[in-house]
């Protein structure tokens, strides 16, 4: 009798391990790059793993850090990454060079551009013609810094009078706090802090001529996957977006709780400066008038083809992609869960 309980018991524990073990294979594994070096603007994608929203769509995300939002497309595009945080704009110069090939957006987060010249409050610059007869410091291959000559041509300024003198993005901030440049060329996001971390105060003592203001309407970063996975597995895609969502949705509200899976991830960061960053994202980049009205996560087709011919004549492109070459909202959850609302705590 006791040999057979003991089969018994031991078929179905064996049982059950062949169940965990078949559950556990089914998850798809997703690698995913961020944007840059861990940040609090990143909070969505690590509250959506350590909560198991990732995991309840039967998806396994790894996340790795990036090298700039820009190369997130082409990481993707090299085949090392599915998926990734990154800049649209970067997926519409790379489908005009090699369509087929590029990433592609399905959840933008980021609905205003990071793009911005910041200066010195006491160079008393308020305006694009104060620009003329000055210096910015840009760093050569940039967005803010390729997309400067169409920003002078928006503005009605003469390029003969702006001078731009390259450098390492690690020196534009030292380099204006000395004076030894009017302004820098950079994404707001990034320079805000860098300023924080030099003991500056951005709001106080800076001026930020936002591209966004001034004809560079442009959307920014947001997720994107590759064209592979979306042919071959939309189900994992549309798991991706539906589980980034909702983590999005609750850190809105509660920005602790992103900063303890951001903190989670990398706990050799300023958690007091990145929670700051997470909330200048929503303040700054993702809460807007038109995110209000089609909810987080889309694009209105009318403004993408205007940022698709923007970035096509900053580019000097030749091939003008489609809206829908660039953006896919197919696997968008519906508008009613995608209402965004952002408290500061």
């Amino acid at each position: 009798m006791r040999n057979v309980l003991f089969k018994t018991l031991a078929g179905t524990l064996a049982a059950t391990f062949l169940l965990c073990g078949a559950a556990q294979a089914q998850d798809t594994t997703v690698r995913f790059t961020l944007g840059w070096k861990t940040q609090g603007s990143d909070a969505a994608f690590f509250v959506a793993r350590d909560k198991g929203y990732y995991k309840a769509e039967g998806l396994n995300v790894v996340i790795d850090q990036g090298e700039g939002s820009g190369a997130t497309v082409t990481r993707i595009m090299g085949g090392a990454y599915d998926a990734g945080f990154g800049d649209v704009n970067a997926i519409i110069q790379n489908a005009s060079l090699k369509p087929g090939e590029a990433p592609v957006m399905v959840y933008q987060m980021w609905n205003r551009p990071p793009f911005a010249i910041v200066t010195k409050k006491s160079a008393n610059i308020t305006k694009p013609k104060d620009l003329e007869g000055k210096t910015l410091g840009g760093a050569q291959g940039t967005p803010t810094t390729r997309l400067l000559p169409v920003f002078i041509q928006k503005n009605g300024l003469d390029a003969s009078k702006i001078k731009v003198s390259n450098m390492a993005p690690n020196l534009q901030e030292p380099m204006l706090i000395k004076g030894d440049i009017d302004g820098a060329l950079v994404f707001n996001i990034t320079s805000y802090f860098n300023l924080v971390l030099n003991r500056q105060d951005p709001e106080k003592d800076f001026n930020w001529m936002s591209f966004g203001d001034y004809g560079m309407d442009l959307y920014s970063n947001g997720l994107m996957v590759s064209q592979k996975m979306i042919r071959e597995n939309p189900k994992a895609v549309a798991g991706l977006v539906r589980a980034t969502n909702k983590a999005m949705l609750e850190i809105a509200k509660d920005q602790n709780l992103g900063m303890k899976s951001t903190m989670a991830y990398d706990n050799l960061i300023n958690e007091a400066v990145e929670k700051r960053r997470m909330q200048y994202s929503f303040t700054e980049l993702i809460v807007s008038p038109e995110m209000k009205e089609i909810g987080v996560g889309d694009v209105k087709d009318t403004r993408m083809a205007r940022a698709i011919g923007i970035i096509v004549e900053g580019y000097q492109l030749t091939r003008v992609p489609s809206p829908s070459e660039i953006f896919n909202r197919q696997f968008l959850p519906p508008r009613a869960e995608r209402s965004l609302v952002y408290t500061a705590n």
